[in-house]
């Protein structure tokens, strides 16, 4: 049985929203009786992203600038898939988008929550075997690189700190978790 929310919500306001995301300010009472707030961003896409893989155990890397954090960041394939729609769909455009490749075998890798004492957001991480290269069609926000690098590397940029997006750390560890398992081939 799991525990229950302790957690009161008196009164909720949306303070910002936009396409991708909204921001609700709740006045709660917390789990020791005293009030406060809290901000949640509600994200309105589920976070898809792919661990592209060819038969030699080479992934695909995506080297794009970040607004957010102000920096630039090799990562996995990402993107969003509207809540609601098949996200393996969403999966499929955004590696074809982003890199040209197309896979014709997929298998969800993780589910995530990215930060689940801010948001709500859902990541789902796929592994795409079986690549064949066509035509990429980045969005007009998106100035890439495309970088194919061994597992290995991959593995060594994640602990010399070059790839810290969480999605591509958490693929990245996952993937070499198997292989070394010996849970994959």
């Amino acid at each position: 049985m799991e525990p229950q929310n302790p957690w009161q919500i008196i009164s909720e306001k949306e303070v910002y929203a936009n396409p991708w995301i909204s921001v609700t300010e709740f006045n709660v009472i917390n789990p020791s009786g005293g009030n406060g707030i809290y901000g949640k961003v509600h994200f309105k896409n589920t976070a898809v992203g792919i661990l592209a893989m060819d038969d030699d155990l080479n992934i695909y890397l995506v080297g794009q600038f970040r607004f957010p954090v102000n920096s630039y960041s090799w990562e996995i394939p990402e993107g969003g898939a509207p809540i609601g729609a098949d996200p393996i769909e969403g999966a499929r455009r955004e590696l074809q988008e982003e890199t040209g490749l197309q896979a014709k075998e997929w298998h969800l890798l993780l589910t995530m929550h990215l930060s689940n004492s801010v948001s709500d957001e859902l990541a789902l991480i796929y592994l795409a075997k079986g690549l064949t290269q066509h035509n990429s069609s980045p969005e007009e926000t998106e100035q890439l690189a495309i970088r194919k690098v061994s597992l290995n590397e991959a593995v060594s940029m994640v602990e010399e700190g070059t790839i810290t997006d969480s999605m591509s750390v958490a693929a990245i560890l996952k993937i070499k978790l198997l292989y070394t398992e010996g849970r994959l081939k």
